[in-house]
């Protein structure tokens, strides 16, 4: 088991002491409902080419996509927010291995639908060097097919937790990305995808860094 996995493991029993059973249910039941809506086969495949974007980051410059593929590939990883603890355990790692990623001519792009003020305090809470995009109403993970509809029975608990995503992400929607991480090559074609409606199930780093 990798070391990523392994502090999932840890984070899952810690969650799963804190919180009430029938909060657990409650998501474990949305991650069933979203398995029958095979986002994983309706999204954009490896072999396609990624649709050109255009972002802020988290001091409000806006990043292109076509100025990054000039210097090399990319990888893209959507998370669903700060609020989300596997997200963050995710990024951490992903800032672990930032130096092997730019030794394999890569270039790091986090997005999530959340607001530039909201990337800005967690990039800087985690000391993060690379690029954290906002995705309004998650528009661009639209076109890949990779955003879903939180459903209406869970959306109490994430109040309860007091995760508001109409502040977090600026609008009404209550739609987030899949957990996904692309790796896009200089012409825009994607290499390697790893998506996994289950918010604990996150990238493999080793594999990621092979797939460079």
């Amino acid at each position: 088991m990798n070391t990523l996995a392994m502090e999932i493991e840890q984070l899952n029993c810690e969650l799963s002491s804190q919180l009430p059973k029938e909060m657990l249910d409650a998501f474990g039941h949305s991650i069933e409902d979203l398995k029958t809506k095979n986002i994983g086969q309706n999204s954009i495949q490896i072999g396609d080419k990624i649709p050109e974007f255009s972002m802020p980051n988290a001091v409000g410059k806006k990043v292109d996509s076509q100025e990054i593929l000039k210097n090399g590939k990319i990888i893209l990883a959507f998370y669903r927010g700060s609020w989300c603890p596997y997200c963050n355990l995710e990024l951490k790692f992903l800032q672990d291995n930032l130096s092997r990623i730019k030794e394999k001519n890569a270039v790091l792009v986090a997005i999530s639908p959340q607001s530039p003020d909201h990337s800005l305090t967690m990039a800087e809470k985690n000391n993060l060097k690379f690029e954290v995009l906002t995705d309004q109403n998650n528009d661009f993970a639209k076109k890949l097919g990779i955003v879903f509809q939180l459903q209406d029975f869970v959306l109490p608990y994430y109040q309860d937790l007091g995760i508001d995503l109409s502040l977090f992400n600026n609008n009404n929607e209550n739609t987030l990305p899949v957990p996904a991480v692309f790796v896009v090559d200089e012409n825009g074609k994607i290499l390697y995808k790893f998506l996994d409606v289950n918010y604990m199930s996150r990238v493999d780093i080793e594999e990621l860094i092979q797939a460079l």
